[in-house]
């Protein structure tokens, strides 16, 4: 399962599409009128509900929701590998994944250089894989890889 946020976290995991084709896998991001296309070029797509923080009051309702469709998606799709950019539409699913025994495997966004995403503070904790960007990262994820841009 590939799975990540809308917007540079969807676009950084879209850079590794070619991997799509080689496994059986799916694609899970949030439904944004821009991503409903992805279905024609990827065949399977699942959706998850757009929140942002800019919207305190309604984020947290979102975000439980996106917890139970999580779930649910979890045990249709029983991934055997979670790969993510993350941020936090892939954080209910990296610990569903964890507790149900999927590997995790964590990239770190490319736009931090000097310092950790929320995300990555709780997944880095358990990830199998724990992959930086920038070479600066390894001061803060001593136990990260560094294999360089995904671009």
């Amino acid at each position: 399962m590939f799975i990540s946020s809308t917007g540079g976290h969807l676009t950084e995991l879209l850079q590794l599409s070619s991997m799509f084709s080689k496994y059986d896998s799916y694609l899970v991001t949030e439904k944004t009128p821009s991503n409903l296309k992805l279905k024609d070029r990827y065949k399977k797509v699942f959706y998850l509900i757009y929140g942002t923080k800019d919207y305190p009051f309604t984020y947290p309702f979102k975000l439980m929701a996106n917890c139970f469709k999580s779930l649910y998606l979890y045990f249709k799709i029983r991934p055997d590998f979670i790969i993510t950019t993350g941020a936090h539409t892939a954080g209910p699913m990296c610990c569903l994944g964890k507790i149900f025994g999927s590997k995790i495997i964590y990239i770190e966004t490319f736009a931090n250089i000097h310092t950790k995403t929320v995300t990555g503070r709780l997944i880095y904790k358990f990830a199998d894989l724990f992959l930086v960007q920038w070479e600066s990262m390894l001061k803060l994820y001593p136990k990260a890889v560094c294999k360089g841009w995904i671009f």
